[in-house]
């Protein structure tokens, strides 16, 4: 593979872009080609930061085309077009070849959530002091238990000295935190989400793991009052779902929602007010884990 490299201004990176995807790029990464420097920018709302802009004053664009020709033809199209302008070519260099599955591979390790459940790839042996353990590689969906946000949902599933009877993981992603309630004693497990690949992930996932959840499908399959609602997902869609969400809970049950900044608590307390008072949780690096119970 080859590939071309270009420092682009801010108020073009979105139409190069664009260009090169349309010239038939591989792929398309942006980063601040000022990083690691003094003149580093946060950007698109790192925790704990003001979403600032959706680039860099100066960003440096790579685009992987599969030949060399490829490479050199998108150059050529690219140089004259007046939306380039201020643009500057920086290289057009072959990209080694790699054992691109074990480069991968060597980049996660087995996650302790607790001293004894841990999140094990295939690849790695089960730590001897693991009483619990979902095997788990990342794949197509979100959810390997790193991210802070399943981290937490995580623990707090693990800490719960009473198992549900019911619970639900809305927007279940690689089904991580649906397999991990059904081997921490949940009787009835559901776990929906509206993208396809999630749930044939889901599914995947839990066959892996020996565990047999009772719905996996989109939405419509969460039907009925559940003991634990469970909802890894981000502010938006958490602020959009709350009056389903909350008629979801059973009476007395619990809701457990992440992918939650924490600027964003106020506004989440206050979507889901008319019926349950959220509390902070759990916090780390920036997110945070609210929960809430239902009144019986």
């Amino acid at each position: 593979m080859f590939e071309l490299s270009i420092l682009v201004p801010e108020d073009a990176v979105e139409t190069v872009c664009d260009a090169l995807l349309a010239l038939d790029a591989l792929s398309v990464s942006v980063e601040d080609a000022l990083a690691d420097t003094e003149q580093e920018q946060a950007r698109f709302g790192e925790p704990g930061m003001p979403i600032e802009g959706v680039a860099w004053n100066q960003s440096r664009i790579k685009a992987l085309f599969p030949t060399e020709a490829a490479a050199a033809e998108a150059q050529r199209l690219l140089l004259p077009q007046d939306f380039f302008a201020d643009c500057l070519l920086e290289s057009l260099a072959v990209v080694p070849d790699q054992d691109w599955v074990r480069l991968t591979q060597s980049q996660f390790d087995p996650v302790a959530i607790t001293d004894s459940f841990w999140v094990v790839p295939t690849w790695h042996e089960v730590p001897a002091q693991a009483r619990h353990h979902i095997r788990l590689d990342p794949g197509l969906a979100f959810g390997t238990g790193t991210h802070p946000t399943t981290r937490m949902c995580l623990e707090w599933i693990c800490e719960q000295s009473q198992p549900a009877q019911r619970a639900v993981d809305y927007g279940c992603g690689s089904g991580i935190l649906a397999i991990a309630a059904s081997k921490m004693g949940v009787v009835q497990v559901d776990a929906v989400d509206i993208d396809p690949a999630a749930v044939t992930s889901t599914q995947a996932n839990a066959a892996a793991n020996h565990v047999n959840l009772h719905a996996v499908g989109l939405p419509d399959q969460a039907q009925g009052r559940y003991d634990w609602v469970i909802a890894n997902i981000l502010a938006s869609p958490l602020k959009v779902l709350a009056p389903l969400l909350c008629q979801l809970m059973a009476p007395g049950g619990q809701m457990i929602l992440a992918g939650i900044l924490s600027r964003q608590v106020e506004e989440i307390q206050h979507a889901y007010s008319p019926w349950v008072q959220l509390s902070v949780a759990k916090s780390r690096d920036g997110w945070v884990l609210m929960t809430a119970t239902r009144s019986a």
